[in-house]
């Protein structure tokens, strides 16, 4: 083993090589190698400090600290958390089935061969698994590679379906847990495979976005379209070299959280780009708008004799008279600025965004405001608007323990959800895996494929903060029996079990002579709307009483409300009917857990 300031000069060296590969931003796989080395380093000098403080007469049987914590990027949800996710699942999967699909399930990993090459350069944030059983593997990154593994291994026969899958999904990205980016987070996925005619299939997602969206409360919204043909089209118009095309996409598609200063910055000094054609993509990608923005693309001339311009147009124009008869074509906004930079798309992109997608400060005029005074923006009869705002100085960061891989933090202040949907066409996709399964002998038939993605951790972001405001219940419990007299545990079991066989959810105190004031303690901390009481005398009458639970704010905080109201005796045999035909249980079954101060 090195000598501890052996390894502490290389330590500092390979902290040096990994700050400047960072800043060059240009050779991920050679970044990531250093952060691997670092870190092996980092291990290396913790062992050595410990076996230098063994020989020292240190005690080798101290048992080192155990640190309770989750995986970064990863996170535990309470049962609070859990039925407001299910919640959004739920609506979810009712507008999936709505829309005639049918599920599907893939494993949370693949061969890694399947994976690579899909995902341009986000192809670094795969995790790996290495070697498992004689197989190179990885997490899956998205639900459309392994939908398309699938579809391949059915022959690429399975024609016209309709299949959504809700699972795991992971990327080892640089995490804002309080946004929604993890690396390790759940998305809903539908797709439409098989050939149909042009832009049905494209319409029909798009109306199901606009119904799961709107189903789930995210506030208003807008589903932003693109093209790859148009897309493809403009960069040739401009001068783009064919090698460059996916890389300059990628940067384009940036514009929506940096100005168009930086993203140029980004397509001339780190990509190689002429300035010249990077002022030419900006005249066009500053542009965004609905069905006249169509007809201004139509209208020119350069743009049109561009073959893979004019198909994508002409496909724009017939998606938009769908999207009118499914009456969500307001919800729409025609961006040039979308490019999506996965490799497998071939037509319609399209991704959803609210207020709170962007960075804080940062509106639409950001993404070609300049950032310096000097410059004037692409459309010199637009106003100026401020850049976005500089993150502030950095804090005093915390000491992090050894060995640990150091790694870009990030001030989740400054960013914002993202798109909390995204989709697109991607129509080569199973024919590459049936290519590549039949050793390039023949030319598969296509099977064209759109499909879209909705990130329900982003959705989550957005929705529970809501639904904590609106008093929104954590429970399903119904009904907490409690009994009034010496236990009658077996008379409180019979009538739980014959709630339970009802359909209704049912409770109780599990302990043989439980004090009533503990039993309503129980029920109202799981915030219980009904407490059916029975007693030696209403066993014998057949009859149980019911009293009904209610909760309200009180300056921004949940409290019970009190009541000297003895309850309602009901008969044993009506009791279901009366329960199910209250309006406590209509209201509760929604999800309301409490009334409104007013």
């Amino acid at each position: 083993m090195a000598d501890a300031p052996d390894i502490q000069k290389e330590i500092a060296d390979t902290t040096a090589l990994v700050n400047e590969l960072r800043l060059q931003a240009s050779n991920p796989a050679a970044l990531e190698e250093a952060k691997k080395k670092l870190g092996d380093l980092k291990r290396a000098a913790a062992l050595a400090k410990g076996g230098n403080k063994d020989k020292e007469g240190g005690d080798k049987k101290k048992k080192e600290r155990l640190l309770l914590k989750t995986a970064k990027g990863t996170r535990d949800y309470g049962p609070g958390e859990m039925f407001c996710r299910e919640h959004v699942e739920r609506i979810v999967k009712d507008c999936f089935t709505t829309y005639g699909g049918s599920c599907l399930d893939t494993p949370v990993f693949e061969r890694k061969d399947i994976l690579a090459g899909k995902y341009g350069e986000d192809a670094k944030l795969i995790f790996d698994l290495m070697d498992q059983g004689g197989e190179q593997l990885a997490l899956r990154y998205d639900h459309t590679v392994p939908l398309a593994r699938y579809l391949a291994m059915m022959g690429g026969t399975n024609t016209q379906s309709k299949l959504w899958q809700v699972g795991k999904v992971y990327r080892r990205d640089n995490p804002v847990m309080s946004k929604g980016r993890m690396r390790e987070f759940s998305q809903a996925d539908f797709d439409i495979s098989g050939t149909w005619d042009s832009m049905i299939p494209d319409a029909e997602l798009i109306s199901l976005l606009c119904t799961v969206l709107t189903k789930l409360e995210v506030g208003e919204f807008t589903v932003k379209i693109n093209h790859r043909k148009i897309l493809d089209g403009i960069f040739e118009v401009c001068g783009v070299p064919q090698d460059k095309i996916h890389t300059i996409s990628s940067a384009v598609d940036k514009l929506d959280k940096m100005s168009w200063a930086d993203v140029k910055k980004e397509m001339t000094e780190e990509k190689g780009l002429d300035p010249a054609v990077a002022d030419k993509i900006g005249e066009y990608v500053k542009h965004k708008g609905g069905p006249s923005l169509l007809e201004q693309l139509v209208a020119d001339k350069t743009l049109t004799a561009n073959v893979s311009a004019k198909q994508g147009l002409e496909e724009m124009g017939t998606l938009f008279t769908y999207l009118k008869a499914y009456k969500v074509l307001d919800r729409i906004s025609f961006d040039l600025s979308l490019a999506r930079g996965l490799d497998y798309y071939t037509g319609i992109i399209y991704e959803a965004i609210v207020e709170a997608s962007a960075p804080p400060g940062f509106k639409i005029a950001n993404a070609f405001a300049s950032t310096s005074t000097s410059q004037s923006t692409p459309d010199s009869s637009a106003p100026a608007a401020p850049s976005a705002p500089a993150p502030p100085k950095d804090k005093k960061k915390p000491k992090k323990p050894t060995g640990v891989d150091e790694e870009e933090e990030i001030d989740e202040s400054q960013v914002g959800v993202g798109s909390i949907a995204a989709g697109g066409r991607y129509d080569g996709l199973v024919s590459m895996f049936l290519s590549a399964a039949s050793d390039g002998k023949k030319t598969p038939a296509p099977v064209p494929c759109i499909g879209v993605s909705i990130g329900l951790d982003r959705i989550f972001a957005l929705v529970w903060p809501k639904w904590v405001e609106k008093g929104m219940r954590s429970k399903e419990t119904m009904v907490y029996v409690i009994s009034m007299g010496d236990g009658l545990l077996e008379e409180r079991v019979d009538l739980v079990r014959e709630l339970r066989d009802a359909g209704i959810k049912t409770d109780f105190l599990a302990k043989n002579k439980p004090k009533l004031q503990a039993q309503f303690a129980a029920g109202e901390k799981d915030e219980v709307p009904f407490a059916v009481l029975i007693g030696p005398d209403e066993v014998k009458a057949g009859v149980v009483r019911v009293k009904e639970q209610k909760w309200k704010f009180v300056n921004g905080k949940k409290e019970k409300v009190e009541s000297e109201d003895k309850g309602t005796e009901v008969r044993r045999e009506e009791l279901v009917r009366w329960l199910k035909g209250s309006e406590t249980w209509a209201n509760w079954q929604t999800g309301k857990l409490v009334e409104s101060e007013d």
